[in-house]
């Protein structure tokens, strides 16, 4: 992890900036969003009271908290290709790039085992998965294929090749105990799918490789475990193709060019949307087994997410005008350092759980339960109040990454 002293737009200064072809804002745009919108819906006041669409859906199904972590995926396939550009731009060979992806999963690979390991302290039973050891291995994955190959037609039959691999296996492959799948399929519960079946195959050999290590988020499958890390490599390779299509110099040329580069975006996007609702019928969207219905429409909502963003703030020749500047500006200030508002999210809200506060009854309850209890929560919990925590909640994540910003530091991965 590097903290690196940049030039990134500040508010009085983004109008000069976006006229630069190099920098895409809209991506920093849509990468705060995301995180902010992470944090947002992994922090609510009281699991209890949550509205709806903050939450995931149990199983089978789609929310707006389930395009969460599928867009960030794919800004990170989209920015990959920005970086490689400008590596190579720099004189970068294929050895540099590929240590460049190494360095990056290994730092990632770190931040995860730290902070699955605060606050308990305590290696064995550890989990060893989670959100951002699967943004390292998909860094790591996607970013080895990049390092090979940046042709469109290559990268999208190995998207293909990968969602229709994925399909085939828990469509194909028998089950020990459960058989082969079939009028059942593809899924009717977490426990008897393939990937489940790798989960706890994989945590034995967890236990024996790292010393008593591992666990998973369930007691029979994690949402981010071994083998749904396929289908989540083929988000962000299609973040990638997103990439490429940007960097495409023809677009450089002019209004007109742009539009139609916006134009694609949203084609692309209403073509997966519909491929995935056909293939929804055959393979359910499903947030926790990752399935290739998921990854074409959640792809489909990030392509049309930030083919609006890019309208807003790409290429600006104007000043932007405030009604602009006031709805981007918290978002590129996440955007600028997301790791970072993402890291200290998990770690305030593992402090205010582990701290706890004896009430005058004697009753001992987290410093987050009483504080929500106290503050938010005094005449009983409703969704709006658990809310309202979660928004606060966001608020305060937001204040060292304003810090960051306003000091021009900026933490590289």
């Amino acid at each position: 992890m590097a903290s690196t002293a940049s030039n990134a737009p500040t508010t009085a200064t983004m109008a000069t900036t976006v006229s630069k072809p190099q920098r895409v804002l809209s991506v920093d745009v849509l990468r705060g969003l995301t995180i902010a919108l992470m944090i947002l819906v992994n922090d609510p006041g009281d699991w209890k009271h949550v509205f709806i669409q903050l939450d995931h859906a149990e199983w089978n199904g789609l929310t707006l908290t389930d395009l969460v972590f599928p867009t960030f995926l794919f800004v990170v396939g989209v920015s990959m290709v920005f970086s490689f550009t400008a590596r190579v731009a720099r004189g970068n060979c294929r050895k540099s790039l590929t240590g460049h992806v190494w360095a990056r999963f290994a730092k990632l690979v770190i931040l995860a085992l730290a902070l699955n390991y605060f606050p308990r302290m305590h290696w064995q039973g550890m989990r060893l998965y989670g959100v951002i050891m699967r943004i390292a291995l998909c860094s790591l994955i996607a970013g080895m294929v990049l390092v090979f190959t940046r042709n469109p037609k290559v990268l999208a039959v190995i998207v293909i090749v990968l969602l229709v691999g994925y399909w085939a296996l828990l469509r194909f492959v028998p089950i020990p105990g459960v058989g082969v799948p079939t009028h059942g399929f593809p899924i009717n519960d977490e426990v008897n799918n393939l990937t489940a079946f790798v989960d706890r195959w994989a945590l034995v050999w967890q236990h024996k490789l790292f010393f008593g290590a591992g666990a998973l988020y369930r007691k029979t499958s994690d949402p981010e475990g071994l083998l749904s890390t396929l289908p989540s490599v083929a988000t962000t390779l299609i973040g990638a193709l997103i990439g490429l299509h940007f960097r495409r110099p023809e677009w450089q040329q002019g209004e007109a060019a742009r539009l139609r580069m916006r134009g694609y975006l949203f084609g692309w996007g209403l073509m997966l949307v519909l491929a995935g609702g056909i293939w929804n019928n055959a393979f359910p969207m499903n947030k926790n087994l990752w399935t290739s219905s998921f990854v074409l429409v959640t792809a489909a909502a990030a392509m049309i997410a930030l083919g609006i963003m890019s309208l807003l703030v790409d290429y600006r020749s104007q000043p932007w005008p405030t009604w602009l500047r006031v709805i981007t500006w918290p978002w590129l200030v996440f955007g600028s350092n997301a790791i970072v508002a993402y890291t200290s999210s998990v770690v305030l809200v593992k402090a205010l759980i582990y701290i706890h506060h004896t009430g005058p009854d004697g009753k001992s309850v987290s410093l987050l339960s009483w504080l929500y209890k106290t503050v938010f929560a005094a005449h009983g919990s409703t969704v709006w109040t658990s809310l309202a925590w979660a928004v606060c909640f966001v608020a305060v994540c937001f204040i060292p990454n304003w810090i960051l910003w306003r000091k021009k530091i900026f933490v590289r991965m």
